[in-house]
């Protein structure tokens, strides 16, 4: 039964298991769909989707397998004179309903074909005929557990409806990041925070209690690693230039990690397109508002983890030659490329976010044209998404 739709989801890339699966089946057919399409809807999505973050592809891919049940407005039009003498919605008693059974939709796009041909003059409370207020599968306010809506409005609301507002867009986790979506950046942030690479030196006395006395009274001492949190972040952004249009992402991510209370220290560093000699404390990248790389690199030790917000998209002479930098006043004796391999080895936990999709990068140590190819085998990149996000706070958890 609708082994079409688990394809689709697939294609969609939701992340549905032949036992969820299975289980939906089950669940139909025990009539927990309640005989509707918007039932059916419902229960699919609360059985087969396992985060929020799927929900918008759970709809694309419910609007593609169920496209069509809303019929066009040029059908519509043929018969809305014998819909505008409508009798009230019809209103089912649960007890009443037809049990959910799977259906063919070219079927019933083939019977209303069929019905146009027939009939005549407008019908309204049967079960056959285009019309209102019955159980016929063709017309509004009536009631069919498959039917075509002709004109009217939605009693139920149309499951196809439903999916098509795409009211879960934001919840994509393959989104560029947006206001709604950075308190979940932020949790993923938060990860950073465990204690995971320091020796358990501090001792718990319940849980050492608790093992002395299931020994016997033979003494378990039993150690926790500390609460204290040492996790140390440098958040190093791209400012002007191709940058502009993802400005404002940029200051949010900013504006929400300056916020951020989890690490022991965080530093916040600029450049415009690659980083030479120079690193700036603001956005404006003013020369006089600047600290030396050489200095940063000295002062922070390798301990901090090292995040690189960019779109690495510039002339490859700003990367890969001396004197290449744009910015008036700056002459760079060395490539922008030797800085940022200087600052990946020093950093060994370091990670690039980039808000250009990943489907439109080059291969990685591409060097005909493109940075992004070359700027990738120097950091691993991540795209500027959630999901994004959360495989580079992964990454920053482990050496290279």
């Amino acid at each position: 039964m609708f082994t079409g739709f688990f394809y689709t989801l697939r294609d969609e890339k939701v992340p549905v298991t032949p036992t969820e699966w299975m289980t939906l089946m089950e669940a139909l057919d025990r009539g927990l769909a309640g005989a509707s399409l918007s039932g059916f809807y419902y229960l699919a999505r609360a059985v087969l989707v396992k985060s929020e973050a799927y929900y918008d592809r759970f709809d694309l891919a419910f609007r593609r397998y169920f496209d069509g049940i809303e019929t066009s407005e040029k059908l519509a039009g043929q018969v809305a004179k014998w819909l505008e003498n409508s009798l009230p919605p019809l209103k089912v008693d649960p007890s009443g309903r037809i049990p959910f059974s799977d259906w063919s939709l070219e079927d019933l796009k083939k019977q209303l074909e069929e019905r146009l041909a027939e009939q005549k003059e407008e019908h309204h409370g049967g079960s056959r005929w285009i019309g209102t207020g019955g159980t016929s599968p063709f017309g509004h306010s009536g009631y069919h557990p498959a039917g075509l809506r002709i004109g009217g409005q939605s009693v139920n609301r149309s499951a196809v409806k439903v999916a098509a507002e795409r009211r879960y867009r934001d919840f994509r986790n393959d989104d560029t990041l947006n206001t709604r979506q950075f308190e979940v950046a932020l949790r993923k942030l938060r990860q950073l925070s465990r204690n995971d690479e320091k020796p358990p030196d501090m001792l718990n006395l319940d849980k050492t209690i608790d093992a002395t006395c299931r020994k016997g009274g033979m003494l378990e001492l039993v150690w926790d690693r500390p609460r204290k949190n040492t996790v140390k972040v440098i958040l190093m952004m791209d400012s002007g230039g191709s940058m502009n249009p993802y400005a404002r992402l940029c200051s949010q991510l900013f504006q929400a990690a300056s916020k951020v209370n989890h690490f022991k220290d965080i530093k916040f560093y600029y450049f415009h397109n690659c980083v030479y000699d120079r690193l700036f404390n603001d956005p404006f990248c003013l020369v006089k508002n600047s600290v030396r790389t050489i200095d940063v690199l000295r002062d922070l030790d390798s301990s901090y983890r090292l995040i690189m917000v960019g779109d690495a998209s510039m002339a490859p002479s700003e990367l890969l030659m001396v004197g290449g930098a744009l910015d008036w006043g700056v002459e760079n004796d060395e490539p922008g490329e030797s800085w940022l391999r200087r600052l990946a080895g020093h950093f060994t936990h370091s990670v690039w976010l980039n808000p250009i999709p990943e489907y439109m990068w080059p291969p990685v140590g591409e060097r005909s044209y493109d940075t992004i190819g070359i700027i990738r085998g120097i950091f691993p990149m991540f795209e500027l998404t959630v999901e994004g996000l959360e495989r580079a706070v992964a990454k920053l958890k482990v050496s290279k």
